[in-house]
């Protein structure tokens, strides 16, 4: 068995990596286990209170120092993301000044190993005059920001993944853990839907997959459009112009069908040069896919691979034609 020395013994030890993940994973069963027992009360009533914060277009203030600083940044961004307002504020620069970012309806999570951190500590009696909440974050439930928190929740660990427990590992997967678990539950009591996660990730990979079809479709004068009365001579031309494979055929705007190369080839092999003959009308498929504008382009890359087609019109509730999404417009998709 590995010798674990107690805090401030400097005698170093010799754990494995294995070692120290299971070290992590033991905190991380031990805190699901309290959120299980325990402190399951605490949690729904730290949901609550982030839930009538936002009720009152309150925001989430997230704080901490040093280590437990950089886990409260990552919680700000978490609960952002996922429908919840949030902003990480930095301790030393609350008493010089940026405690003005603070509103009357905030809710304030603090996060601290020791529940003693002196810049935390300073903070506690604007926060109190403020009316402001306060969530707290420690591994210290006999600590001074325990007391003085509305609602306290346990990120204690038997001991630290750091051989010599005292660098902050194992408390700061928990409280990392923990805020996850938080901005989550929210979220599912808010109803926060993929959509909503769409809108507040424009950006990347994650963007695109979440992106509306509106958002990727060929609009304006990209969209290849003919008449019912067009000749086949120019609507081959219109679907060689536009480059996408298909033409809709309108009627005022109205989508009335669609001809596709599939079409068109099948077409001129059953009638040969006659077909140019035919006006788009006759040789239109009058029952497309469509889908609307709203809908996320993964449901749109799905709709596509599972009809082995490779475009889609897009359209309103009144079959007015808004654009044409095309296979290679969701390349980089991922079906979600």
């Amino acid at each position: 068995m590995n010798h674990i020395p107690e805090a401030g013994n400097l005698e170093p030890a010799a754990p494995t990596p294995a070692d120290l993940v299971r070290t992590e994973a033991a905190a991380l069963e031990a805190l699901a286990a309290r959120l299980e027992g325990p402190m399951a009360e605490a949690f729904a009533r730290a949901v609550e209170l982030i839930l009538r914060c936002g009720h009152e277009n309150g925001r989430v203030v997230v704080t901490g120092m040093g280590k437990s600083g950089i886990i409260a940044q990552k919680i700000a961004a978490t609960l952002s993301s996922t429908g919840s307002p949030a902003l990480f504020l930095h301790p030393a620069e609350a008493v010089h000044g940026d405690l003005g970012v603070l509103m009357r309806g905030d809710v304030v999570i603090a996060l601290s190993a020791s529940g003693e951190t002196e810049e935390i500590l300073r903070l506690l009696a604007t926060l109190k005059r403020k009316g402001d909440a306060l969530v707290s974050f420690t591994c210290n439930l006999n600590s001074t920001l325990a007391a003085a928190s509305d609602v306290a929740l346990d990120c204690g660990v038997e001991r630290e993944a750091c051989g010599l427990n005292l660098a902050p590992t194992a408390s700061t997967t928990s409280m990392l853990a923990l805020g996850d678990a938080l901005a989550i539950a929210v979220s599912l009591r808010k109803g926060f839907r993929a959509e909503d996660f769409a809108d507040l990730h424009p950006g990347g990979k994650l963007g695109k997959r979440l992106a509306k079809v509106r958002d990727l479709m060929h609009s304006g004068d990209e969209v290849p459009v003919v008449a019912p009365t067009t000749p086949m001579t120019d609507v081959i031309y219109e679907m060689s112009s536009k480059k996408l494979g298909i033409t809709t055929v309108q009627d005022q705007g109205r989508l009335r069908g669609v001809i596709s190369d599939g079409d068109l080839r099948r077409l001129l092999e059953r009638e040969g040069g006659a077909a140019l003959s035919r006006s788009a009308g006759e040789a239109m498929n009058l029952h497309p896919r469509t889908i609307a504008g709203g809908e996320l382009a993964a449901t749109a890359l799905a709709i596509l691979e599972e009809r082995k087609i490779t475009s889609l019109v897009v359209v309103d509730t009144e079959q007015k034609v808004e654009g044409v999404l095309h296979l290679h417009d969701l390349w980089g998709v991922e079906l979600i």
